[in-house]
């Protein structure tokens, strides 16, 4: 069962080099489990006891499945993110030097181990605009070849890179596109070529680097997960599943959303920061009859859980983590606190999350940075700035947060999907903040 689970997250994540083909992968997911796909600028007429989803800019979904009574109903929503730390690849693309070589011109996306990136095949993804008579239409564009790759410098030229190396984007980090074979405009043509266009045709581009290692289960025991992008696409998938693997609440709406940008503050449309979400609880709450005083009674009882991968304990470097709170790889899922409030979760929100991986026999574990350093924030502080909820503030435990290519353990993906199927067949019952109940199926 652990072994399965984790041959699914990394095949969902080797069939998504970006955001977008994430998030197509999840709609057509959804389709296959029966969901409807609704447009935001379409009228919708939703029903009790069924299932929809929509998108925004192709790189974030909200997936929902509607109880059937009502009367005094709630959200219970898992949150996560579609993107990841890369290079985006600007819009006048090639970069001519000496000998005839071609680079191309690329900026930073997100806070990345850069020196993870070189000496390693890379290629590019993401979609393209393409004009199709009076219209502009978004493709989906995914080459599946070796394409590029990011040289370093020989040691015998920089024998000082071994005591440290400040990577400058601009000058350390372009990819190598061409010896000299390549002529002006060939990046576009080979575009064109894939999206059976013109050049003529391509009227914008959202592309990045993506890192073409292979997936892998590894270790003599198989203890081990690697890939590209688990932080957040372990999460993203094993949300999803549950919703789809879960039987339900009548009494809620249970909810999945999947927000872009989280890397660079989520300050988008749509981003955790976005309308995204407001809107979709709002469109619900008004398809279903009830009032705007119905909607905030309905958000004050709602749960979110915030799902974004969490540092485990680096066996070079235990230090770097609290003496306590401190996580571990396949020791089950991670409870993230933070007194400076960069995480959500409060003593109401672990609780009831504890109580409901406890119902699910998966085990929990806690973390918490050390005093004296700063930590990073996630998806539940952002997404409570339009929709304010309880949240708790999970993820898996993983090692090499950032880089190209993350390792995280073999168990923890089952644990998230086996607690979270939990949590939407749970009825969360919350009158104030001094109780809930927790009603398991």
């Amino acid at each position: 069962m652990f072994k399965e689970t984790s041959k699914e997250v990394l095949d969902f994540i080797q069939k998504s080099p970006s955001c977008f083909h994430a998030v197509a992968q999840m709609a057509s997911m959804l389709k296959d489990a029966g969901y409807q796909e609704l447009k935001e600028c379409e009228s919708w007429n939703l029903e009790r006891g069924k299932k929809y989803f929509t998108t925004r800019n192709g790189s974030s979904l909200i997936a929902f499945a509607i109880g059937k009574d009502l009367s005094d109903y709630h959200f219970q929503v898992t949150s996560s993110h579609s993107d990841s730390p890369t290079f985006k690849v600007k819009e006048v693309a090639e970069l001519k030097g000496k000998g005839g070589y071609v680079q191309l011109n690329t900026e930073g996306y997100g806070g990345m181990l850069c020196a993870t990136w070189l000496d390693r095949p890379l290629s590019i993804a993401g979609r393209v605009l393409v004009k199709e008579e009076n219209k502009f239409v978004s493709k989906l564009l995914s080459f599946d070849k070796d394409l590029v790759l990011i040289p370093n410098v020989a040691i015998h030229m920089n024998r000082d890179i071994n005591n440290g190396m400040k990577y400058n984007n601009q000058i350390d980090l372009l990819p190598l596109f061409s010896a000299g074979e390549c002529g002006e405009n060939d990046y576009y043509q080979l575009i064109a070529d894939a999206l059976g266009t013109t050049r003529d045709n391509i009227y914008g581009c959202d592309l990045s680097l993506y890192n073409r290692m292979a997936p892998s289960i590894w270790g003599a025991k198989e203890e081990f997960i690697s890939s590209p992008k688990l932080d957040d696409l372990q999460c993203a998938y094993t949300s999803l599943k549950a919703l789809i693997d879960s039987k339900g609440n009548d009494k809620a709406v249970n909810v999945f959303a999947c927000f872009d940008n989280e890397e660079v503050g989520s300050g988008t449309k749509q981003g955790a920061c976005s309308t995204f979400l407001h809107d979709v609880l709002h469109r619900v709450n008004d398809n279903m009859g009830f009032t705007e005083e119905d909607y905030f009674r309905a958000v004050a009882k709602s749960f979110m859980v915030s799902c974004d991968n969490a540092h485990a304990v680096h066996p070079n470097h235990p230090e770097k983590t609290d003496a306590t709170n401190c996580t571990y790889l396949n020791k089950g899922i991670v409870v993230k606190f933070s007194a400076n409030q960069k995480y959500t979760t409060d003593a109401i929100s672990s609780a009831v999350f504890g109580g409901i991986c406890e119902n699910a026999g998966v085990p929990v574990q806690y973390f918490a940075n050390r005093s004296d350093a700063a930590g990073g924030s996630t998806l539940g502080n952002l997404s409570s700035q339009k929709v304010s909820m309880h949240t708790v503030d999970v993820g898996l435990p993983q090692l090499a947060m950032h880089s190209s290519y993350e390792t995280a353990g073999v168990k923890d993906s089952y644990y998230m999907v086996k607690a979270l199927t939990e949590f939407y067949n749970t009825n969360l019952h919350i009158t104030d903040s001094d109780s809930i109940e927790v009603e398991s199926k």
